[in-house]
């Protein structure tokens, strides 16, 4: 995973991009380091992150960082409520990646405190890759309402 610059300050919004490179066709992987870096790197101290995955094919969540087997679990019970083959009518054969996309949700609001993002003890920030092997990313804004 690379955190790539782009830096625009304009109202105390602050862009970031996020790219992320995937290895499995499913896979989920824990960004929130990749998140506070660039809170710090910007010198946020206090405001709200927004996080916005622009693919189809995948999506973003927050839940369980401290047990691996949790996104294993959650990878498993996506593929059997969305498999594969299902008889889908679209006509690229991803359609289960876009299904799953849609369960997951496209961005995520995360409040920054101390310059970090706020989360509870357990929890971590998750992209979601459904149609992998790919180069994706994710958009960071940040809106600051304290700086350093």
């Amino acid at each position: 995973m690379a955190v790539d610059g782009e830096k625009a300050k304009g109202n105390f919004w602050i862009k970031e991009v996020i790219s992320v490179k995937t290895q499995r066709h499913t896979e989920l992987i824990d960004i929130t380091a990749a998140v506070n870096q660039l809170i710090r790197k910007n010198g946020v101290k206090e405001g709200i992150a927004w996080l916005f995955v622009p693919h189809t094919t995948a999506g973003i969540f927050i839940n369980e960082a401290a047990d691996p087997t949790v996104c294993r679990d959650i990878e498993a019970t996506l593929e059997r409520l969305v498999p594969w083959k299902g008889g889908y009518q679209h006509l690229e054969g991803n359609a289960a990646a876009h299904i799953k996309a849609v369960l997951t949700g496209a961005s995520q609001w995360v409040p920054v405190e101390d310059g970090r993002v706020k989360l509870g003890t357990w929890q971590g920030i998750f992209f979601c890759e459904f149609d992998g092997p790919r180069f994706r990313e994710v958009w960071l804004r940040l809106l600051a309402s304290a700086v350093d």
